[in-house]
């Protein structure tokens, strides 16, 4: 298993990198057979009100998934044990997930849309998007069910993802909702896009 350390606005000492390796060593160790390859990432983000705070994150390829943590506190040390704890969190679930599609391959989604509530979003505003993107993110997008795209959600580490809805084959977006639950925001369908639809439908008919 491949193990990346790297430091920004920090220099990683000896003892920090003994420190990490050993504490993400272990909270890996159990998970081998799925991970290939581990990214450690310290950090140390200055504020003008409090201490910098020290941040930790890890990022682990599971067999084409990615399974991210991240944690911060004011001491290095405890960022590392935070996100540790949190990343065997996130494998066990990952792993528990694995064997369960492995015993049944029923289809999922036909309870699970019942808790998914999608949301339309029609507007006259314009987005306002910053003057200089900050950054990019390239990832490639197999088609997946909603229940899939909820376990990638669950396994990054943030509040959203967006995904191919492999029933329709739109883009869709599956966020964490302020109080409790999830949103699925799904594309609204036009007419005209309902004309094509039904013109597809004929030619395979006719």
């Amino acid at each position: 298993m491949k193990v990346v350390l790297q430091g920004k606005n920090i220099e990683i000492t000896d003892s920090i990198r003994d420190y990490a390796h050993q504490k993400i060593g272990k909270a890996t160790r159990h998970f081998e057979n799925l991970v290939t390859e581990v990214d450690i990432n310290l950090s140390v983000h200055h504020s003008t009100r409090k201490q910098g705070i020290q941040m930790a994150e890890v990022t682990t390829y599971a067999k084409g998934t990615i399974i991210r943590a991240m944690e911060k506190h004011e001491d290095l040390y405890s960022s590392i044990d935070l996100v540790a704890d949190k990343i065997t969190r996130q494998l066990k679930k990952y792993k528990e997930k694995q064997q369960q599609r492995e015993q049944t391959q029923s289809n999922q989604d036909t309870n699970f849309e019942l808790s998914i509530n999608p949301t339309a979003i029609i507007t006259t505003h314009s987005p306002v998007l910053p003057a200089t993107v900050v950054r990019n993110k390239f990832f490639a997008m197999p088609p997946l069910s909603v229940q899939e795209a909820l376990e990638k959600l669950q396994l990054i580490d943030h509040d959203f993802y967006m995904f191919q809805n492999s029933s329709t084959g739109d883009i869709n977006v599956i966020y964490e909702r302020n109080h409790s639950g999830y949103g699925l925001i799904q594309p609204h369908q036009t007419a005209e896009t309902t004309v094509v639809s039904n013109r597809k439908r004929y030619l395979l008919h006719a």
